[in-house]
Formats: C-alpha cells, structure tokens, sequence
C-alpha cells in the first residue's frame, strides 16, 4: 500500500476540439471540425457552409432560422427581425438557445454565469487539497500509531505490565533495575588518607624494617648506567664501621652511631671507584657523618680489582639521603693521580653517586607502596 498526493479533477479542457467533453453540461464541440472550420455532420457555431442543420451566426440564404440576421426568404428567425415581420424581436425556439445560456438574444455570452462557474470549480478545487492533506496526514499519523503500539509489544514488558515484573530483560536472561528500590552507592565522608611518603621509611630506623644486603642495594654482575657499563667487583657489609674508612672517616662514622657499612667496587675503562653505604639510628646522624666527613671509604679491592687509591690522589666525595651516608672514592687503577682534566674519573663518580642515591630512595617508595595496599592495621 503506497501514499501519494491525492489525484485532482483535470481542468476543464482547452478549446481544441480534443477531449469531446464540455464543462458546462453540452456534448457539441466549440471551435473548428476540419481545418477549413466545416462542421464535421451535426451543429457547431461559427460560420456554417450551407449545410441544412440550423446554425449560429450568419445563415446561408437557404438554410434554416438561425441567430444572427436573418435570410430574407427565411422563416422567423434571432436577431434583429426582418422588415416584414409583425413581431419585431423574436424569441429563440425551444432546443435553439445560445450555448452560454443568458437572457439576451443578441448571441452576446453571459460573462456573469462564467465567473461564477469559474469561482466554482476554483472552490472546488481547494476543498479537494485540504481534503487531500488531511488525508495524508491522518494515514501518517496511523502509520506511526502502529509502529509505536508493535513496538511496545514486541518490547520487554516493565512494571505492571502481562509479566508482573519490575526489571528489564536483557538478552542472556539478565535484568536490569528499572526502580530505585536496589542498594544505591554510598560515598564516606571521610577523604582517605594520603599516600605514605617514601622518605619517612628510610628517614628512621623504627620505619625502615625492609632486608638490606650488599646484593640487594648493588645487584648484578654489570651496571648499566646510560650507555656506559661498569662490571661489578668485589662487595662487603661489616658492623665494623671504623675500618670501612681511612684518613679520618671511620672515627665520623662511628662518632655518629653508625651501624652498619656496605661496599661495592666497579671498574670501567681503567678507573676504578669503591661506594660505601652507611647506616644510622635517622636522618639527623647521617646529615652530621656527611657533613663532618673527612678522608673517604676505604678502596676495596678483589674479584678482578687490584689495588688503587693508595699513595696517590684521588676523587672523594660524600652526601646523605634519609637515615643513609654514601662515600665514594674514584681513581685510576694504574697508579696514576687524579687531576681537574680527568673527565672520565669525574664521570664515574658521578654515576654510581646517583646509581646509589636511586637505589636507596627505591627502599623507601617499595615500602611506601606495601604500606598503602596493606589492610588496615595491618602495619
């Protein structure tokens, strides 16, 4: 079933002869027949050509009463009348009148009763497009009703529909809450707490309770660092705090609590460097060891590394990081004295430095970490 416009009435046809129908209820035809404008055997309007049908408009001397003026030897006839005649203006004849239908006689048509059947079929013709759109748009307007009634029975039924339940089905056989009967989520609130600070487990002994080993603060058997790879040497941890320095250090280390030193040794292109780690009850003690410091960590050798740093020069440095002291020592592994244009011993130094300052900060965000995901009281 298909919708379209609605189909209007044709117009009336134009006066070619073509359609045989005419609008104001006659079934003869106006305008020419033939080509030559002869009638084609029945009566026609125009200027007839001797035919014995009666016709309108100048009759031919022999033919029959016509409108017009008429024959002299005629009977009576429309029109103005003939000299002789008693009866001055004559009526038309039953079946004779003008085609136009109007109360004068002299063949003039009746503009009036035009306009009005012109009026008319305009009418006519609006009252079929309003009729036409409501139509249409009450066919559309059906159309849509039912998409939307099959829609809703084809749908999962709801709260007090035919099924009686109060959640929507969901392929799988799951349901879906359509209320808010359920549990809702709650909210505390309370903000949690921030995130522990990895500087306060390795700022105190009480909070730094993580193993600690000579492996576990230098692993491996090679240091990358960058594009530079240093192969690990000799390694020790001793209690022994005192106879991990020389040149003054040990007497520091031990005047400020130290517990604890562990070293490491690596060698790279000729240099040689020792790192020593020293442990203290917190951060205020290793801040004092570092700042007072005075010769450096003993060279330790082994595992490759022969001796180096003795009677000679080489680089020494200090700093501190929580709990934590670290002492480095660097030189060459020939003998040779350090200088200020020996770019490669400052290079080295600088990388276990900061090698070991990572691996020390790396205790304390381990342990920050477990202390967030552990349960509560469980520290």
């Amino acid at each position: 079933m298909s919708y379209g416009g609605p189909q209007w009435p044709q117009g009336p046809h134009q006066p070619d002869g073509g359609s045989g129908h005419d609008p104001y209820g006659g079934q003869q035809q106006y305008g020419t027949g033939q080509p030559d404008g002869t009638p084609q055997g029945r009566p026609g309007y125009g200027y007839p050509q001797g035919q014995d049908q009666p016709a309108y408009g100048y009759p031919q001397g022999t033919g029959g009463p016509g409108y017009g003026y008429p024959h002299a030897t005629s009977g009576p006839g429309y029109g103005y009348p003939h000299p002789q005649s008693p009866y001055g203006q004559q009526q038309p004849a039953p079946g004779h009148e003008p085609p136009f239908g109007g109360g004068q006689n002299d063949g003039t048509p009746d503009w009036s009763a035009l306009a009005e059947a012109s009026e008319a079929r305009q009418r006519r013709k609006r009252w079929l497009i309003a009729g036409g759109g409501v139509l249409a748009t009450a066919a559309i307007a059906t159309l849509v009703a039912v998409a939307v009634v099959s829609s809703d029975e084809d749908g999962p039924a709801t709260a007090g529909g035919a099924t009686g339940s109060s959640a929507a089905t969901v392929p799988g056989g799951a349901e879906l809450p359509t209320g808010q009967t359920g549990p809702q989520p709650s909210f505390s609130s309370v903000a949690p707490p921030p995130p522990p600070n990895p500087m306060d487990f390795i700022s105190t002994e009480a909070k730094d309770k993580a193993p600690l080993t000579p492996e576990g603060l230098f692993p491996g058997k090679k240091l990358t660092f960058g594009d530079r790879v240093y192969t690990k040497g000799a390694t020790s941890s001793t209690t022994n705090c005192a106879s991990a320095g020389k040149g003054g250090l040990g007497s520091v280390l031990e005047s400020n609590g130290c517990t604890r030193v562990i070293r490491a040794t690596y060698t790279r292109d000729g240099v040689a460097i020792t790192v020593g780690v020293a442990l203290f009850a917190d951060q205020g003690k290793a801040l004092k060891a570092k700042e007072g410091a005075r010769g450096g960590v003993a060279p330790l050798a082994g595992s490759g590394v022969g001796d180096f740093c003795r009677a000679t020069v080489c680089l020494r440095r200090s700093n501190s990081l929580g709990r934590y002291a670290y002492f480095t020592q660097a030189g060459f592994t020939d003998g040779r004295k350090v200088t200020q244009s020996d770019t490669v011993v400052f290079k080295t130094s600088d990388d276990l430095a900061s090698f070991t300052f990572n691996q020390i900060y790396a205790r304390g965000r381990a342990q920050a970490s477990a202390a967030a995901t552990a349960p509560a009281g469980g520290q």
